[in-house]
């Protein structure tokens, strides 16, 4: 489940942070994953229902989980895909809507500092997505629990 070939260095993540769920990333990476239900444009290489599906996560929990941490972290903007950072993927090189939408909550900090907070959230995240799923299920991400 875990490959060490399958991950980067992230600020405010660290240096295992995982790729993207579409770059065959681990379950971790759903915190990048887009809301379900909706058209891709890269639909074909898309891999989260599979991921959701290995670990008895279904649809609705995952959308749930996802506005929740939208709501608790003031992460909601009309601006950002799907209307919350909660949905943001991992662009680090920036992306012109998530990072507006960042400079906006955050204005006293620098970019750097505002890409090192939303990628420790975006970590926070991916945590509380992985501590919900079933105790039956948990063993199959254990390895990546211990991560964090």
């Amino acid at each position: 489940m875990f490959n060490n070939d399958k991950v980067r260095d992230i600020p405010g993540w660290g240096s295992n942070a995982p790729i993207p769920i579409c770059m065959d990333g681990d379950h971790r990476a759903l915190t990048f994953c887009c809301k379900p239900g909706h058209s891709l444009t890269f639909g074909n290489k898309c891999r989260r229902d599979k991921k959701l599906s290995e670990i008895g996560l279904s649809e609705e929990d995952f959308i749930s989980i996802k506005e929740k941490f939208s709501i608790d972290n003031d992460w909601n903007s009309n601006i950002v895909c799907f209307g919350s950072l909660s949905y943001c993927c991992m662009r680090r090189r920036g992306c012109s809507k998530r990072d507006l939408v960042l400079e906006n909550m955050y204005p006293n900090l620098k970019k750097s500092e505002r890409l090192e907070l939303y990628f420790r959230k975006k970590k926070e995240l991916s945590r509380k997505i992985l501590e919900s799923i079933d105790k039956d299920e948990k063993n199959k991400v254990k390895v990546l629990l211990d991560l964090f």
